[in-house]
């Protein structure tokens, strides 16, 4: 029976069992998860129509291109801001959107985040134009016609108030290579459509 207990504590240490070896080691109450959500859709579900691009579903006024509304919670608490990177999981992850310098006191996004550099919501915040396009900056829907793609949403917590070396001219790859280095933790949710 004892070297059946060893084993256990062994097992709860490494972290084999499903805890964390940081969760297993701490007898003090655990650190809420950073975690993402959805009003729009649950982890893993469909996302609307509403949410998807007007430019790949021909003439369909459901297809409005409009961002999900996003929440997180949990966040560590050295973060001085936030990002959230969406991609095509299945197209190459393909970037959709990059919004950056959310101020640290956010933790939502409305549905329908202006299509703009700085969007009036949340107040401080920048986005990336999307592939090229500088008349579009921001949000651009899932646009598979044909297939269903998984969508991924990503938000990061920042060690940095500001990324001042993006402006609006910055490629999505750019936003999401200075994203990742000042990344201090994340969260995610996907979607299909």
């Amino acid at each position: 029976m004892k070297s059946a207990r060893i084993a256990l504590c062994a097992l709860l240490v490494t972290g084999a069992v499903g805890l964390s070896p940081a969760t297993a080691s701490s007898t003090s109450t655990p650190r809420s998860a950073f975690a993402l959500t959805s009003a729009a859709f649950a982890d893993g579900g469909v996302i609307p129509k509403v949410h998807e691009c007007t430019s790949g579903g021909g003439s369909d006024p459901g297809k409005r291109n409009e961002s999900p509304p996003l929440t997180w919670s949990g966040a560590p608490s050295a973060a001085k801001s936030y990002a959230i990177v969406m991609r095509d999981v299945d197209n190459s992850h393909l970037i959709h959107w990059v919004i950056y310098d959310i101020p640290a006191s956010t933790t939502t996004l409305p549905q329908n985040v202006d299509h703009a550099y700085r969007p009036s919501t949340p107040a401080g915040a920048r986005q990336v134009y999307y592939r090229g396009s500088a008349s579009l900056y921001g949000y651009q829907g899932p646009c598979s016609p044909s297939t269903v793609n998984t969508y991924e949403f990503v938000v990061h917590a920042l060690d940095e108030a500001s990324l001042t070396n993006l402006n609006a001219n910055s490629s999505t790859r750019t936003a999401a290579r200075e994203i990742a280095a000042a990344t201090i933790g994340s969260a995610r949710i996907t979607g299909e459509s």
